[in-house]
């Protein structure tokens, strides 16, 4: 059991230093300012109409870092750094949420894949632990009963969460892509706000990438416990 919180403590370091250095990254250029003077609200209104997206709504959402869109009722959220200021960090999140609105607008399969799993994961994810623990428990290191079932459901449930972690890898990247080729072909952006962009999306990136890596260590050691102690 040692070996699991030294994992778990590794990942979410390696997590705490990438989730720092976007924020840094955030911060720094926060400060290169458009000039085009143009808020993070009209990259994203203009990004959408370009791409001939009529039915979405920009909005303003609390918090930091909390932006996102959403594909049931169509709407681009910004959180409020982004939503009115007129940064290279701004372009880059408003650029990249409508990148999202692109794919549910065509249909990108990944995007339609993860929207799929998201009531699965939803139910399963808080369950699948306690599931796995309760399995070892009742015996399942020893490949025996009911305990060793209820343990493999568990890891089932896992398995999903991970699956969403990998899907969510390309969706995002891809999102990413969308948004950077938009700003340069459009020329929304000087050559320096444009590398502050890229690099503050990079980094965001990451954060997804460290995430689909833990839940994979995760789920190979909680596999390994289960069926590594049968006969």
């Amino acid at each position: 059991m040692i070996e699991y919180y030294i994992l778990i403590g590794a990942i979410a370091l390696v997590s705490w230093l990438v989730s720092n250095q976007l924020k840094q990254k955030f911060k720094k250029y926060s400060k290169v300012h458009l000039r085009n003077g143009m808020s993070g609200k009209e990259i994203a209104e203009k990004m959408l109409s370009d791409n001939g997206i009529y039915d979405v709504e920009v909005i303003s959402t609390p918090g930091q870092l909390t932006d996102h869109y959403n594909p049931k009722n169509k709407t681009v959220n910004l959180s409020e750094s982004v939503y009115s200021q007129r940064n290279a960090a701004a372009a880059a999140v408003a650029a990249h949420e409508c990148g999202h609105a692109v794919q549910h607008a065509q249909a990108y399969s990944a995007l339609q894949m993860r929207s799929a799993l998201v009531p699965v994961v939803s139910v399963t994810s808080g369950m699948s632990q306690w599931l796995v623990f309760g399995g070892l428990v009742l015996g399942a290191a020893a490949g025996v009963g009911m305990g060793f079932w209820i343990a493999v459901l568990g890891l089932i449930f896992m398995g999903a969460a991970t699956l969403f972690s990998f899907i969510t890898l390309p969706v995002e990247y891809d999102a990413s892509n969308r948004a950077l080729a938009w700003l340069k072909n459009k020329n929304m952006l000087s050559q320096q706000e444009y590398a502050g962009a890229e690099d503050a999306l990079k980094w965001a990136a990451r954060t997804y990438l460290v995430a689909a890596i833990g839940a994979l260590a995760s789920l190979l050691y909680w596999a390994l416990q289960i069926f590594g102690g049968r006969d």
